[in-house]
């Protein structure tokens, strides 16, 4: 399979539009897999995308097949638009899209009444309605007043308030059975999402240090590859405002759904303390200096140079020691675990590392601007020791 990816890639190298369409689909196929594999992200996201299509249907079926309504549009519109991504969203959002319905509508209907036109009521109305969709009252539904008043006056129909009650009711139907569905029917839970980012970061800070670890032991690295480490480092910050992001759905999705309803959702329990946050926010902190200390040492422009020789080689395994352990970590949080004794010895071994590190530093064989960079690499390294391996009592329970 690696083999006929790394001949894809052969054949598409230069064709950009050829291959941005050939990376999309693999990228949905991987969705697709891990969607039909198990619980995760992409799984929750055909969740809903099943849900709001059941939820337009369903208004649909009632607005129009059962009350025998010939316009049935607005029901089935705001069900698909209300089923968001928790419960609480979806309540605010069907207050605020309500509300701008409403408006629309009214707006519309007095505009028609004045004109007595409709395309004179859709001049004299949407500029208005598109200036109060921009209210923070509204929130993000604040479009919808424009477009509800394009569908009253596009209708062709007679604008009355009788029709316009006609059409706040519809609204007020599909708003119910959205909210409805989105709450009683697999109501989205996204605790798992807080734990897998953390486990990501977790796994990537690990393969980064690992890639540093392996450039450094085979002495080929140079500006080029720095910079691929700094990349790398970036992109860890990225993941780190995903947990953030991750954390605050987590927050949200809790509201509003009472224990039953998450129980049936079988999604887990509890999430990591707020406290992992800040520990892996520190993490990528110190992966990110010291990914920037190496970059400088390289640096043509720059006074310090990196160590070189045995130092730079135990270094490394300390580095990869410390990549180890975050994939250790990554493990932890997924539900599995190296054993107690795996790192006890592992301890060990970083512990000896460390104590002929400091012993180079001590021997100053390197020349002061040498030993300078291996001490700042050094203090770099044992902040990230320190931040993953904690202390027995504060990683307990967790």
């Amino acid at each position: 399979m690696t083999a006929v990816i790394r001949t894809a890639r052969e054949a598409l190298r230069g064709r950009r539009p050829v291959a941005a369409v050939w990376w999309e689909a693999c990228a949905v196929g991987r969705s697709v897999r891990a969607a039909w594999r198990g619980p995760g992200r992409e799984r929750d996201l055909v969740v809903q995308s099943l849900k709001a299509a059941g939820a337009a249907l369903l208004a649909w079926a009632v607005a129009g097949v059962w009350l025998g309504d010939p316009m049935a549009l607005m029901a089935p519109w705001v069900a698909l638009v209300l089923v968001q991504a928790t419960v609480y969203s979806s309540v605010r959002q069907a207050g605020e899209q309500f509300a701008a319905i409403c408006a629309g509508a009214v707006i519309a209907s007095a505009a028609q009444a004045i004109t007595d036109d409709h395309t004179g009521a859709l001049a004299l109305c949407l500029p208005v309605l598109m200036l109060m969709a921009n209210w923070s009252r509204f929130g993000r539904q604040g479009i919808y007043a424009a477009t509800t008043a394009v569908f009253v006056l596009a209708s062709g129909t007679a604008v009355s308030a009788a029709a316009v009650g006609h059409r706040v009711g519809q609204a007020a139907l599909g708003a119910a059975i959205g909210v409805a569905v989105n709450a009683f029917v697999l109501p989205p839970i996204h605790l798992r999402d807080v734990r897998e980012n953390l486990a990501a970061l977790a796994r990537e800070s690990g393969d980064l240090l690992h890639t540093v670890a392996t450039g450094l032991r085979e002495g080929e690295w140079d500006a080029q590859s720095a910079a691929g480490w700094s990349s790398d480092a970036a992109r860890l910050g990225r993941r780190l405002d995903a947990l953030y992001s991750a954390r605050s759905w987590s927050r949200e999705s809790l509201r509003l759904t009472s224990g039953p309803l998450r129980r049936l959702q079988r999604v887990p329990t509890a999430v990591p303390p707020e406290d992992e946050d800040q520990r892996w926010s520190r993490v990528t902190g110190n992966v990110t200096a010291l990914t920037r200390t190496l970059a400088v040492t390289v640096d043509e422009q720059r006074t310090p140079k990196a160590p070189e020789g045995p130092v730079l080689d135990l270094y490394a395994r300390l580095l990869a020691l410390i990549g180890d352990a975050c994939h250790a970590e990554a493990d932890r949080l997924l539900g599995s675990s190296a054993g107690p004794r795996r790192e006890a010895e592992t301890e060990t071994t970083m512990d000896e590392l460390h104590r002929r590190l400091q012993e180079g530093l001590r021997e100053q064989g390197q020349g002061a601007a040498r030993t300078a960079v291996l001490g700042t690499l050094v203090l770099q390294a044992e902040n990230l020791w320190a931040e993953i391996v904690p202390e027995p009592d504060e990683s307990a329970g967790q």
